[in-house]
């Protein structure tokens, strides 16, 4: 799930960086191609009617494979920024596809008490993307550019992005449960009925526009630091930045970003099993996943020269990040899905959470132009208010296990 998205959200930044795109414009592109992860509801429902869960799961895989393929390909056109954009915006349409059925692996397969005690594990297994994309690839691309050039060591990276989803994809058709066999739909009536009444139950929840407020407004902070954070690293240090090559930014993120986001989830995970989703562990949360971006202001601030400093800042951001995430997942698992159409109804809060990192990432790379790197790390500090203030208000509700744990396990 998480390598198509790390890869548009962060990695493509860093290539556009270094083949001479400006930030606005890398921020604003690379922003808007994530749209079908917000929008995906729309046809999210229709994944409830034909084939099983698993199929989709494999399917959009083997697809997402071979599109970066062709994004690889594209990289040697003199049109290349128009042309992989647009492929780029298809992976994302198929990676938020895929997102949605195997989320309804996860929901149909496990009872409530063992999806929170696994959404650690599976935090910290969606960001193992974080360790292979904006790690180990990264770094790769860094080492390629000095003997092959920009174009060509990103050609061997997007290819092996391709070859990881096909390979994944062949696997999964093996071995992945079903998920659960959808409804036979034997019209398109009868499917947009379907899809109508998906979203009329949805906001027909209780307190939803609540809990939307909270999907949305809770990473506000969030969107605007993680797009602009890796060209902070990559910009001279005349222009503010911290004048990173492309190979140590992979180490970042690949060592100890993604070791700290890890742990972090794994923690998060037995942390609210043990304690459940109530407001003083949602508070917790919200702490976490937003104090630690003050790391970010230091370095901005400060603009240190030592790598380990650096790696330490990045590490505390990355563990509190990995921490409180969990919260959002779990909210929009135990809060938004349960009910009648658990699937689709987790694809609208899930899009709606993508929605609240997509239009801040959009104008990040504005703000950070206008504002320059220290004071809009600054400005992050204070975009983290929303997100207390939803995090106190929402209305949290008690929904009861539609089966016992024992009978769902044995469905």
């Amino acid at each position: 799930m998480g390598l198509p998205f790390v890869a548009l959200a962060t990695a493509t930044s860093i290539m556009y960086k270094n083949m001479g795109v400006s930030d606005g414009t890398i921020a604003f592109w690379t922003s808007l191609i994530m749209l079908p992860w917000t929008i995906k509801p729309l046809w999210g429902p229709f994944l409830e009617m034909f084939k099983t869960k698993k199929f989709f799961v494999y399917t959009t895989q083997i697809i997402t494979g071979a599109l970066f393929g062709l994004a690889a390909l594209s990289l040697h056109s003199d049109y290349f920024f128009s042309i992989s954009i647009t492929v780029f915006f298809i992976i994302a349409i198929s990676g938020s596809t895929h997102d949605t059925a195997a989320d309804g692996v996860y929901l149909n397969e496990l009872t409530r008490k063992v999806q929170a005690q696994f959404v650690g594990w599976q935090g910290a297994f969606y960001n193992i993307a974080k360790v292979f994309s904006g790690g180990l690839l990264v770094y790769l691309a860094g080492e390629l550019e000095k003997s092959n050039g920009v174009v060509n060591a990103w050609t061997v990276v997007l290819l092996m992005y391709g070859v990881v989803m096909i390979l994944l994809g062949i696997y999964n058709k093996a071995m992945l449960p079903q998920g659960g066999k959808s409804a036979e739909v034997h019209s398109v009536k009868e499917g947009f009925a379907t899809l109508k009444d998906v979203i009329i139950t949805f906001f027909q929840k209780k307190n939803i526009w609540y809990s939307l407020c909270f999907i949305v407004l809770y990473r506000f902070a969030e969107g605007q630091a993680i797009k602009i954070t890796p060209l902070f690293f990559k910009a001279a240090r005349a222009d503010g930045g911290l004048g990173l090559s492309t190979s140590q930014v992979g180490v970042l993120y690949g060592v100890f970003g993604a070791i700290a986001f890890v742990l972090g989830s794994i923690a998060a995970g037995y942390f609210v099993s043990n304690k459940g989703l109530t407001r003083r562990t949602l508070l917790i949360l919200c702490a976490f996943f937003n104090i630690p971006f003050a790391a970010y202001a230091y370095l901005a601030i400060t603009v240190p020269v030592n790598v380990y400093i650096i790696g330490s800042a990045v590490a505390i951001e990355y563990f509190g990040y990995g921490f409180g995430f969990v919260g959002l997942i779990l909210f929009i698992m135990q809060q938004i899905a349960p009910g009648k159409y658990k699937m689709a109804h987790y694809a609208f809060g899930s899009g709606l959470m993508s929605l609240g990192f997509l239009l801040p990432s959009m104008v990040s790379g504005y703000v950070s132009d206008w504002l320059g790197y220290k004071e809009f790390f600054i400005w992050v500090l204070i975009s983290t208010i929303p997100a207390f203030l939803v995090t106190w208000l929402v209305p949290l509700q008690q929904f009861e296990e539609a089966k016992t744990d024992t009978e769902q396990l044995t469905t």
